[in-house]
């Protein structure tokens, strides 16, 4: 399937985040290419307040040269192995000969992001990228800054309705998304075929040598883990993800035979564990059918695998005699900046200038990254792309909005992990699975 035209990623982003039950929460988006701006000044109001405060935003061009401040980066391996945050860093300061620049940068993955931030806020990157799904707990800590003036004009310019809203919350911005953040099937063509990846019952009855697994079952944390109970129509705190008088529904008997139907996936004989071997080991070695990943890691499944690489939506499955689309969380990876950060205003003008048009286009070509700017996306590159085509359907037909309320995210996330761990440690089984169940959904109760 190739890409007809940016118009349409917008369109499809906006049909499925409509269908999945957006509430109109936002994360960060990416914004557009840095530009002259008459912005008012930071606020003076303390960085670890929580109280409401004017929007950062970039500063006015200066005449004067050199003045010397620091930057601490915080952003993914997959971002300082090919050059590109250095690269990106001098463009930067070439566009900026009146700082004098020192840059500091550190690994930090976007999933871990908002753990470490909160462990020491003043100790944190200055600008940092992280998964949506983090930013109301961001917010309550007072540790990410809001984003106003053109950075904010820039980025609601120049990104879907859809992708701008992951970064939004009560109609303010706290983030410049820079790609998309969902999951989506690989597989190895010389062991399934497009039609095998259409089912997960197709997959793992597929006839493999002894030393290959069919699929691989990464619960990333109840990330992508939950594909299953959100396909099945099961919910958390409703359709809307904010009832929370209807708790978790995991409990009823489509959720136990979902849970069941894990069970019996974990523990056979062709389907591998994540934590128990690499997909890209696997992979590399032609020994792993099916996976699920994202489009950060595909240059990796690329160059092990070539030509003999598959992409697909995410496939169905069949827990209780009814096929179910799975469905994959829905949000972005965003550029935040820190309310704590010493030099604020040059932070935001770094973080929209990672979120610009042109950096995005850069950041497509060297990390395949799809950009959620609607120019690089209407690009012929773009267009073509297998992958920016697998994540529009993905997204149109295979994903659910990530909801990003603070309940969600103190209590999901905090449990679901050990879902998943119990039914891999043999802890939870068909036996026990009503009452393990319950107490899942107990533990999720909002008071």
């Amino acid at each position: 399937m190739k890409m007809k035209h940016g118009l349409i990623i917008t369109a499809l982003l906006l049909c499925a985040v409509m269908l999945a039950g957006c509430v109109g929460q936002s994360s960060p988006s990416p914004a557009p290419e840095p530009a002259p701006t008459t912005a008012e000044p930071a606020s003076d109001t303390p960085a670890a307040e929580t109280t409401p405060e004017p929007a950062v935003e970039a500063p006015p061009p200066s005449d004067s040269t050199g003045e010397p401040v620091t930057l601490k980066v915080w952003v993914p391996q997959n971002q300082i192995t090919p050059g590109t945050i250095d690269k990106m860093q001098q463009q930067f300061q070439e566009l900026h000969p009146e700082w004098a620049i020192t840059f500091t940068t550190e690994v930090q993955g976007e999933d871990t992001a908002k753990t470490e931030i909160l462990k020491d806020v003043s100790a944190s990157g200055d600008v940092f990228m992280f998964a949506n799904d983090q930013i109301q707990e961001l917010i309550d800590a007072g540790a990410i800054a809001q984003l106003g003036g053109s950075t904010e004009q820039m980025v609601r310019d120049t990104m879907p309705t859809a992708v701008v809203d992951t970064v939004t919350v009560d109609g303010k911005l706290y983030g410049i998304p820079f790609t998309h953040n969902t999951f989506f099937m690989f597989y190895d063509k010389t062991i399934l075929t497009a039609e095998d990846v259409t089912s997960l019952e197709k997959i793992m009855a597929k006839e493999t040598p002894d030393n290959v697994y069919n699929f691989q079952f990464d619960p990333a944390g109840g990330w992508k883990g939950a594909a299953f109970y959100y396909g099945a129509g099961l919910t958390v705190y409703g359709a809307d993800a904010v009832s929370y008088s209807e708790g978790c529904n995991w409990n009823n008997p489509t959720g136990i035979a979902v849970t069941n139907y894990l069970i019996d996936l974990i523990n056979a004989p062709k389907c591998v564990y994540a934590d128990d071997a690499a997909a890209s080991e696997l992979a590399a070695e032609h020994r792993l059918g099916a996976w699920w990943d994202g489009s950060w890691n595909y240059g990796t499944y690329k160059e092990a695998l070539g030509d003999d690489l598959g992409l697909a939506i995410l496939p169905t499955f069949n827990p209780d005699g009814n096929d179910y689309q799975l469905k994959g969380f829905y949000g972005s990876k965003a550029i935040g900046v820190n309310r704590m950060a010493p030099f604020p205003q040059v932070a935001v003008a770094f973080a929209a200038f990672l979120g610009s048009q042109e950096m995005q286009q850069i950041r497509f070509e060297e990390t395949q990254q799809v950009p959620t700017n609607t120019v690089v996306g209407d690009s012929p590159a773009v267009q073509a792309d297998e992958v920016a085509a697998v994540i529009v359907q993905e997204a149109a037909l295979a994903s659910v909005a990530q909801p990003t309320n603070a309940n969600f995210g103190s209590k999901y996330w905090s449990v679901s992990g050990g879902l998943f761990a119990e039914i891999k440690g043999g802890t939870l089984t068909k036996d026990n699975v009503q009452e393990k169940m319950d107490t899942f959904v107990e533990a999720l109760k909002v008071e």
